[in-house]
C-alpha cells in the first residue's frame, strides 16, 4: 500500500479515536481514579470485603480503559513517525512494517468503538449464561456441550473467568442444560447478543445410518446480581428442594443431598445449582441467579426488556438466530446480522468476536 494511503488511514483512525474519547471521557475517568485511589489507601478498606473488591475492581477497570486510550494515541504517533521515516529513506521494509501496525491499530480501535456501544443499564455487569438442549434429541444435547466449550474457549482467549454453576447431563451424551458465570468488564453487554436459538446441521455421529440431523440449543444471558441491587426474596416466596448431584449418564457423583433447586412461587422461576461442594454454597449460588432473573422483573416497564435481554427462546424451527452448518457445506451464519464465516472449527474453538461485534452493531441499529 502506498504511504499516502497509509497516512490517510492513519488520519481516519485518529478521528475515530477522538470520537471514542468523547464517549469514554478519559478526563472524567481520571478524576474517578484519583478518588478511588484515596479509598484504596484507607486502612479500613478491607473491613468490608465486598465493598473493597468492588472498589479495587472498578479502579482496575478504569485504569485499564485510560491506559488503553493513551497507548493507542502513542502508537498512532509512532506510526506517523514510521511513515515519515519510510518516505525519507524509501524503505520498503519499514513501509511494510507500518502497514502491519496500522492494520493492528485499526482492529483495536474498532474493538474499543464496540465498547462505547455497550451503554445499557446492566452492560457493565458480569454475565450468567444458560444453555439448554432443544429439539433434536441426543444431537441437541451434544450441541449444547459444544456451545459450552465454544463460550469457554472464547473466555479463555480473553483471559476472562468462567465458573460453571450448574450442569444437567443427558443420558446418552452431552448436556440437558448448563449454567455458568463469566467474570469480565462488560461481560453481560458483550454476551447478551448471543442470547437466542442456535441451530446445528451435520451428519449425526449418533445415527448408525449416517443421516443428516438438525438440532437446536437455547442460549440465555442475564446480568449478575450485585449487592447494591437490593432484590428481596422472602423465604415464604420460595420452595427449596435438595437432591444428589449427578454426573454423565445419571451416575451419582455425590453421596449427599448437596444440590439445590429453588422455585420462586410468585413467578414460577426455577433455578438449580449442583456444582458447589456443599448445600449451603449451592443454595447461595441459586439465590444469586434467582435474584439476577428477578432483577429484570423488578419494574413493570422492564417486562419487555426481560424478553430482550434474557430471551423468550423456544430452541426449535423458525426461531434460530444463528446456524452452524457442517454438512453438506461448512458455514456459520448469523441470521440477524448476515455475518458468516466458513471456518466452523475455528468458531467452535471460540473465535466468535466478529459475530459478537456484528451483533452489538446490529442491536444498536435496531434501537436507533
Amino acid at each position: 500500500m502506498a504511504l499516502a494511503d497509509l497516512s490517510y488511514i492513519l488520519s481516519t483512525l485518529r478521528s475515530s479515536l477522538a470520537s471514542i474519547e468523547a464517549v469514554l471521557d478519559p478526563q472524567a475517568k481520571r478524576a474517578e481514579i484519583a478518588e478511588l485511589e484515596k479509598q484504596v489507601q484507607a486502612p479500613d478498606l478491607w473491613d468490608d470485603q465486598a465493598n473493597a473488591q468492588k472498589v479495587t475492581s472498578r479502579l482496575s477497570n478504569l485504569q485499564s480503559d485510560v491506559e488503553r486510550v493513551e497507548k493507542l494515541h502513542q502508537r498512532l504517533e509512532d506510526a506517523e513517525l514510521m511513515i515519515e521515516m519510510a518516505a525519507e529513506e524509501s524503505d520498503a521494509d519499514a513501509a511494510a512494517e507500518v502497514e502491519r501496525e496500522i492494520g493492528t491499530l485499526k482492529g483495536e480501535i474498532e474493538a474499543l468503538e464496540i465498547r462505547t456501544l455497550l451503554n445499557g443499564e446492566y452492560d457493565e455487569r458480569d454475565a450468567v449464561v444458560s444453555i439448554r438442549a432443544g429439539a433434536g434429541g441426543v444431537d441437541a444435547a451434544d450441541f449444547a456441550e459444544m456451545l459450552l466449550r465454544m463460550y469457554t474457549r472464547w473466555a479463555e482467549r480473553h483471559g476472562y473467568g468462567v465458573k460453571v454453576m450448574d450442569t444437567s447431563y443427558a443420558e446418552e451424551a452431552g448436556l440437558k442444560s448448563v449454567t455458568f458465570e463469566v467474570s469480565a468488564p462488560f461481560a453481560f453487554g458483550t454476551l447478551s447478543v448471543e442470547g437466542g436459538t442456535h441451530r446445528l446441521v451435520r451428519i449425526s455421529p449418533f445415527d448408525n445410518q449416517g443421516r443428516r440431523q438438525t438440532s437446536f440449543a437455547a442460549v440465555e444471558v442475564i446480568p449478575l446480581i450485585e449487592d447494591t441491587d437490593h432484590i428481596d426474596v422472602p423465604e415464604s416466596d420460595i420452595r427449596v428442594d435438595v437432591f444428589r448431584s449427578s454426573g454423565p449418564g445419571g451416575q451419582s457423583v455425590n453421596t449427599t443431598d448437596s444440590a439445590v433447586r429453588i422455585t420462586h412461587l410468585p413467578t414460577g422461576l426455577v433455578v438449580s445449582m449442583q456444582d458447589e461442594k456443599s448445600q449451603i454454597q449451592n443454595r447461595a449460588a441459586a439465590v444469586r441467579v434467582l435474584q439476577s432473573r428477578l432483577l429484570l422483573l423488578k419494574k413493570p416497564e422492564e417486562d419487555a426488556k426481560k424478553k430482550e435481554l434474557a430471551g423468550d427462546v423456544k430452541a426449535s424451527w423458525g426461531d434460530q438466530m444463528r446456524s452452524y452448518v457442517l454438512n453438506p457445506y461448512q458455514m456459520v451464519k448469523d441470521l440477524r446480522t448476515g455475518h458468516e464465516v466458513g471456518n466452523v472449527d475455528a468458531v467452535f474453538d471460540g473465535e466468535i468476536d466478529d459475530f459478537i461485534d456484528a451483533g452489538i452493531r446490529w442491536r444498536m441499529r435496531e434501537h436507533d
